[in-house]
């Protein structure tokens, strides 16, 4: 015979039970008449109080108050800035979620985005890209504050909802030499005359060396530049001034070497100024741009475009195996520097290591039609690199012409020119918003004719709930 089960006390009506995890690392339940509430700091399995902060008819935003049944895959953050009030630094969202689980996550928030917003469910789930969890960020922007009342400098990140700067003295994201310089940097700009009018750090690692972009409102002292040169020799790093946009932004002494770093499965270097785009996660990057173009198959006859192509970071390892690629981007200064990437790169190939021919172009891609997307000629592989708004005009476009050739009820005519043409065999698309992914994969599979093959995470922001994934669509038979 069993033992009898002890008599348990019934769970108070107010605690919640937390079933899952949303897009921004917030903890979801339900309260007894269904409305949904977010619960910051809490994780799926645990069962909580929280007090609400936001309320809505149909859900509420809640700090987490109190733990009553722990989950077992919460850990102890390593930060002593990190925490779930206002106040804490906002850099990290998940540090009190184990590194696995992070990744198990975002697997399911991009999972349940391709099939909710775009009814599309991928053939193979791929191996989730990660790599190390700590002193990856090799891009950030940090912001800065002379506190009067404080008679000190903060620089960091922001507060958790707030628009103040967190006291942060470590960073255990950032490289172990960039964290360590957070409070000389604090020693540094309250010795300036304008420490009043820098609001802006931006950090830039290269493979060889750390290039520091003061953001300056004032132009800045003699006396204000030399503090800056004695520092930059003292800590091993070089300084850059913005007076204003990002498009100022220059050396503070001529002969600066450039930032660069290397891709070196393909033997390519991309150079790169600190106010470039560039992926935050070097390690993480050179595994992307591997699989990327192992997904791809791309041979030696083949033809690549290469669409959003930036700074070349898809473009020249595809030229290392393709016949030919093309690639597009909206931003004459950045074509330009991929140009000079791809001169660089093939002024370096051995004998019989050339690089293939390879051609950019500026378009602005969230206008392309399907007549000037017809214009650019067959390719036989497409790699898709689009910001966080996503490719939807030019799926739209693929998908126009696929639906003009079913003389659909309703498809715009076919162009002319389009008679020829061939839409490609395969895209791999590296996405870095799996809701805009979502939407513009639901078009390749339902109305440009493609099925989704594979799909995948790639952790390049750990602790943070910023969902980073590649997916690769097959033209359907």
């Amino acid at each position: 015979m069993s033992a009898a089960k002890p008599n348990l006390p019934e769970t108070p009506a107010d605690w919640l039970e937390v079933t899952s995890m949303d897009m921004e690392a917030q903890g979801v339940a339900h309260r007894g008449d269904g409305k949904v509430v977010f619960i910051d700091g809490a994780l799926p399995g645990e069962l909580v109080s929280a007090r609400t902060r936001r309320s809505k008819n149909q859900w509420e935003q809640a700090d987490l108050t109190e733990i009553h049944r722990e989950s077992s895959l919460r850990t102890r953050p390593p930060c002593p800035h990190f925490g779930l009030h206002v106040g804490a630094c906002g850099g990290c969202k998940m540090q009190h979620l184990d590194a696995a689980a992070q990744v198990a996550m975002k697997q399911r928030v991009l999972e349940d985005n391709l099939w909710h917003l775009g009814k599309v469910r991928p053939q193979t789930v791929l191996p989730a890209i990660h790599g190390p969890a700590w002193g990856y960020r090799y891009r950030a922007r940090l912001a800065v504050r002379h506190v009067l009342k404080k008679d000190t400098v903060l620089v960091g990140f922001h507060e958790r909802r707030s628009r103040y700067i967190a006291d942060m003295q470590t960073c255990k994201i950032l490289p172990p030499h960039v964290d360590a310089l957070l409070l000389p940097l604090r020693a540094l700009v309250a010795s300036l005359a304008a420490r009043d009018t820098c609001p802006q750090i931006e950090l830039a690692c290269g493979d060889a060396f750390t290039v520091l972009v003061l953001r300056h409102l004032e132009p800045l002292s003699p006396a204000d530049q030399e503090l800056l040169r004695a520092f930059g020799q003292a800590h091993g790093v070089q300084w850059w001034l913005q007076p204003k946009g990002p498009d100022t932004a220059h050396p503070m002494d001529e002969g600066a070497a450039p930032l660069n770093y290397r891709l070196p499965e393909f033997g390519i270097t991309i150079a790169f100024r600190p106010t470039d785009f560039t992926q935050v996660n070097p390690q993480i990057n050179r595994v992307l741009v591997g699989r990327a173009l192992a997904l791809l198959q791309a041979g030696r006859t083949d033809r690549v475009i290469d669409w959003f192509c930036g700074l070349g970071n898809f473009t020249l390892p595809i030229a290392t195996r393709a016949g030919s690629v093309l690639g597009v981007e909206g931003s004459s200064a950045l074509i330009a520097r991929a140009r000079e990437n791809f001169a660089s790169n093939q002024a370096q190939r051995l004998a019989g290591q050339a690089l293939a021919a390879t051609e950019f172009e500026v378009k602005n891609l969230f206008e392309i039609t399907p007549s000037e997307l017809v214009a650019y000629g067959s390719a036989r592989r497409w790699l898709v690199d689009p910001p966080r708004e996503g490719a939807f005009a030019l799926v739209k476009a693929l998908a126009d012409i696929h639906q003009a050739r079913l003389q659909a009820e309703g498809a715009p005519p076919l162009p002319v020119a389009a008679q020829d043409w061939q839409p490609p065999e395969r895209i791999v698309y590296v996405s870095c918003n799996p809701a805009t992914l979502a939407r513009d994969a639901g078009l390749l599979v339902h109305q440009a004719g493609y099925r989704c093959k594979a799909a995948g995470v790639v952790n390049m922001f750990a602790h943070t709930a910023h969902v980073e994934s590649m997916a690769v669509f097959e033209r359907a038979a």
